[in-house]
């Protein structure tokens, strides 16, 4: 293949963005309808997604909200921000492709899991900064519309355990996890984190079981962790 026939780098950054962004903003009707019937409000449910914007942390959020209802608040705000804290990484590892200050602040906002993955799979600089605007605008468009969908179909509907939305929240969560359970220590990390989280479900508020085994995950993959060994 000569450089005449190969593809643009651009139009290939710009063609990923979309595919990932349809696919990814389909999944929004979920979250709407999870939202709706946890308890929240169709305007509830959409100003989450107007404002938080990251779905990991917004199931999380509702999922927490729907066991154990407005008590567990505190709980839901903890998991979610938790959830978040990924895309911090994810802005410290982007930020150098971006000039200057408001175009940072720009970014910021649609600095996710999938327009990371996207905008980092590209082979030059132009061909990141397409795919991370094309797959972060795209999502949060779509995501945005499809929420209300979903939301509003939720309300008509009525209950989404009828139709399985209810196993969702965790066929999500199930989705970026197995990915990454590649290894002794991924795997160490995992069944560690569900076993707490199982045993320590039954018996506490909703949401604080998820938060210990994080901590649990964070102790594991620390003693797990290539070059440290646990003191004998």
């Amino acid at each position: 293949m000569d450089a005449h026939t190969m593809p643009d780098p651009g139009r290939r950054a710009v063609r990923q963005g979309l595919a990932v962004a349809l696919a990814t903003s389909a999944y929004g009707i979920s979250f709407g309808a999870l939202s709706v019937a946890a308890g929240l409000d169709v305007w509830q449910t959409c100003v989450l997604s107007l404002l938080m914007f990251t779905g990991g942390s917004q199931f999380a959020f509702v999922g927490v909200i729907a066991a154990g209802g407005i008590a567990a608040a505190p709980a839901a705000i903890a998991s979610a921000a938790l959830l978040g804290v990924r895309n911090v990484a994810y802005g410290m590892r982007l930020s150098p492709q971006f000039d200057g200050v408001w175009r940072k602040m720009a970014a910021a906002g649609f600095t996710i899991d999938e327009s990371t993955a996207v905008s980092l799979a590209q082979t030059d600089a132009r061909a990141r900064s397409l795919g991370f605007w094309v797959t972060g605008v795209g999502i949060y468009v779509g995501w945005n519309i499809s929420t209300l969908a979903g939301a509003l179909l939720g309300d008509v509907l009525g209950d989404p355990r009828a139709y399985g939305l209810d196993a969702a929240a965790a066929a999500a969560f199930l989705a970026l996890l197995w990915p990454r359970l590649v290894g002794r220590q991924a795997i160490a990390v995992g069944i560690a984190a569900a076993v707490v989280a199982t045993v320590l479900t039954p018996v506490l508020v909703p949401g604080v079981p998820v938060l210990i085994a994080a901590l649990v995950a964070v102790v594991v993959g620390w003693v797990e962790r290539p070059g440290v060994k646990a003191a004998s």
